[in-house]
């Protein structure tokens, strides 16, 4: 029962640094420029995975820009109709990745990923902590409760 309670103090934890951690995103510096890019090909691909009997399916973009001659893979895309083949986008380079949309640049920061690992963080916690609490709970039903004597 330790490990679980050190668990959900962990998730605790990590929970508290995410958000301090999303406000020093929010507030962080961003640097980056706004340029007109020219979509080489933008590709929906969906991957269905398994996990304990559920089924969930995952939808990746991968969606190609040029620009000044030269191409780079578009970072946090959400759709593809928005970024058809062969049209001019507005997107915004920053440190010499491409990205979609303003959101992208700021979880690009030291502060956004930090922000990610620790929700990341949080979540293993969480289901650590469950799958801890299962097991106890599965020990304490094979225990059988108190002694009793027979006879």
């Amino acid at each position: 029962m330790k490990k679980v309670y050190i668990c959900l103090g962990l998730m605790v934890v990590c929970v508290i640094a995410s958000v301090f951690l999303r406000k020093a995103a929010n507030n962080a510096e961003l640097d980056y420029e706004k340029v007109k890019v020219r979509v080489v090909s933008s590709e929906k691909h969906e991957k269905r995975i398994r996990v304990n009997g559920s089924t969930s399916t995952i939808t990746e973009y991968d969606i190609v820009v040029s620009y000044l001659g030269k191409e780079y893979d578009l970072k946090n895309a959400h759709d593809t109709y928005s970024w058809r083949e062969g049209s001019e986008k507005e997107a915004y380079f920053s440190n010499g990745k491409m990205y979609a949309n303003e959101e992208g640049v700021r979880n690009g920061t030291l502060a956004g990923k930090a922000y990610l690992v620790a929700i990341g963080g949080a979540f293993v916690m969480f289901i650590v902590s469950m799958v801890l609490l299962a097991k106890t709970g599965d020990k304490k039903k094979e225990g059988g409760g108190p002694l009793q004597k027979v006879g």
